[in-house]
């Protein structure tokens, strides 16, 4: 049967063909990157549009986009580059936009913060990062959507909506110091353009290439099944290769591929020849890694009968990267969680094999600085990098680790707090420390290397960025990990939703780098003498695991008194 169209229906879609362009206006909004604005209602506390960086650094600005009076059509953004009042300006690949998409938190994580809903946290970017093209958002054009679903821009924008655009600026190493200003200029189809000035402040000092605080994050061996892809094909290794590449711009270290890993021989002993070690040195200073795991030993249970053969395959790999000068920062993640004697007594076995096989590896446990039974076996002698959750964190016990010569980092996963078996639990049983879920303050990110240094912990673990899943669990859609535990395991979201093949960055993963380049702060102040300064900053920003300051302007704030100590102490 087919439809006719009325006159009365023809009437009514004209009409709303006329009032999808009537005219519209269009507010700009500047706010800080450490908060989060839902699509509708008040802003949080506006900004400046004003940037303060040293040079290798990343600085980041939200902007909200406000439509009113009428929805607005096919909005889009642009920036010009930053130019000085002298002349100098930044390429233009020094900035990036992206636009945040909206992901739906249906069930909160326990002890969230924040009201479940519509929260933004993927950034998808304006222009495809590796064509160079633009990337539309999905449209409907009468016979298909155009664009992604989740794609930049132009988009429509309903009167009293907001959507939020994300500025990336990275201010290169060979900048000038000064005052730089750009206009970001937002067009639609039906209103006015709309123009903001922002300022970037650029110090008179630079981050190094790599990052000081130590870091493992895992692989991105679960996108081969998320992506449907043969794991050695030249698909998955490019995708790996731009993963490795988002992440390192993010001051985390990226894995080793697989693909890069010699085959052992038959007797457990890895070679390295002219063509592997080329491969592995250019990855290494590709993505300034600062530190490299040593890849578990491919033969089964390393305690077995393969137990020789894996103790030539780890004494191989650290001999290899000894002699490349990496040796000092890499490790071998050993064993995650003991929870129980007979794990306690493998960690102890494990331990005594790998330093036979090399007094200088250095052996990872993911295990709180305290035993969680006395009567369990002692594992001093077997642990070289404790890694307690953020919760079980105990200062007395860390130091006495830390002056034995052993290492101690942080980790995070769920919302675990304080153990019954903590050394002072009635102490801090009711601390809420940084959770990493979507409905938690985004500062929760930012926070966890200041923690790190006010306890003087030198590295953080996060055991997945990547956890999506299966390809029928789109993060996209479905943001729960076993349902409440929103993000996590996943700082990056698939770009194929945003028109991309590669990553997506979140929110968080943009604050927690923040967090990462504040630490660099940190250590150049200690190399100018002012170790006395960043203890007190530090512990003015984060007096405990449980009483960190979560609130937006906090960390920014200290921050800026950090680069100022240091610009005062350069001269």
């Amino acid at each position: 049967m087919r439809h006719r169209t009325t006159p009365i229906l023809a009437a009514l879609l004209a009409l709303a063909s006329l009032a999808a362009h009537a005219e519209a206006r269009l507010e700009l909004t500047p706010l800080p990157p450490t908060v989060r604005a839902r699509p509708t209602g008040p802003l949080p506390a506006a900004a400046h549009a004003a940037l303060k960086s040293a040079r290798n650094e990343y600085e980041s600005l939200q902007i909200a986009i406000t439509a009113r009076g009428e929805n607005a059509s096919r909005v889009d953004a642009a920036i010009t580059p930053f130019t000085s009042a002298t002349g100098d300006t930044l390429p233009t690949t020094a900035t990036t936009l992206y636009r945040a998409a909206f992901v739906n938190v249906r069930h909160s994580a326990p002890r969230a913060t924040v009201a479940p809903g519509l929260l933004p946290d993927p950034l998808a970017p304006l222009v495809d990062p590796y064509t160079g093209e633009k990337i539309p958002a999905g449209r409907w054009t009468g016979d298909r959507v155009e664009g992604a679903t989740h794609g930049g821009a132009p988009f429509d924008l309903w009167a009293d909506h907001h959507e939020i655009l994300w500025l990336d600026v990275h201010t290169p190493e060979g900048a000038a110091p000064g005052q730089y200003t750009a206009t970001l200029r937002v067009t639609a189809a039906n209103a006015a353009a709309a123009e903001l000035p922002i300022t970037l402040s650029v110090w008179d000092f630079t981050l190094p290439a790599g990052p000081s605080h130590e870091n493992h994050f895992g692989g991105f061996g679960r996108l081969a099944a998320y992506h449907g892809l043969d794991p050695h094909s030249d698909a998955f290794i490019q995708l790996e290769e731009r993963y490795s590449a988002a992440l390192a711009a993010h001051r985390i270290n990226p894995e080793l591929p697989r693909h890069l890993h010699p085959a052992p021989e038959e007797d457990g002993t890895v070679r390295f020849d002219e063509a592997a070690d080329a491969a592995i040195t250019a990855f290494v200073d590709r993505h300034h890694l600062t530190n490299i795991q040593i890849p578990g030993a491919p033969f089964g249970d390393p305690l077995g009968a393969n137990r020789e053969k894996a103790a030539r395959f780890y004494r191989a790999w650290h001999e290899y990267l000894q002699g490349k000068g990496w040796a000092d920062r890499a490790y071998l993640y050993m064993l995650d969680e003991p929870n129980d004697p007979e794990a306690y007594q493998r960690v102890v076995d494990l331990g005594a094999m790998v330093r036979e096989a090399h007094p200088g590896i250095r052996r990872l446990v993911v295990e709180q600085t305290y035993t969680h039974d006395p009567a369990w076996p002692a594992l001093e002698d077997a642990i070289d990098i404790w890694c307690p959750l953020f919760g079980f964190v105990d200062e007395p016990s860390t130091k006495r680790l830390q002056q034995a010569g052993d290492h101690v980092w942080s980790y995070t996963a769920l919302t675990q707090v304080a153990p019954p078996y903590h050394p002072v639990y009635e102490n801090v049983k009711d601390d809420h420390p940084p959770f990493w879920q979507i409905d938690f303050p985004v500062t929760a990110y930012r926070a966890a290397p200041w923690l790190n240094r006010r306890y003087g912990i030198t590295g953080l673990l996060y055991w997945s960025i990547v956890y999506y899943g299966s390809p029928e669990r789109d993060p996209w859609d479905d943001p729960g990990f076993r349902v409440r535990w929103n993000g996590e395991g996943a700082l990056f979201y698939p770009g194929d939703r945003a028109g991309i093949e590669g990553p997506v960055a979140s929110i968080r993963l943009k604050n927690l780098r923040d967090g990462m380049e504040d630490y660099e702060y940190f250590v150049l102040l200690e190399q100018h003498g002012g170790r006395d300064a960043v203890d007190a900053i530090v512990r003015e920003a984060v007096p405990t695991w449980g009483s960190w300051k979560s609130n937006p302007e906090a960390l920014p704030a200290l921050r800026e008194r950090l680069a100022e100590e240091i610009l005062r102490r350069n001269g």
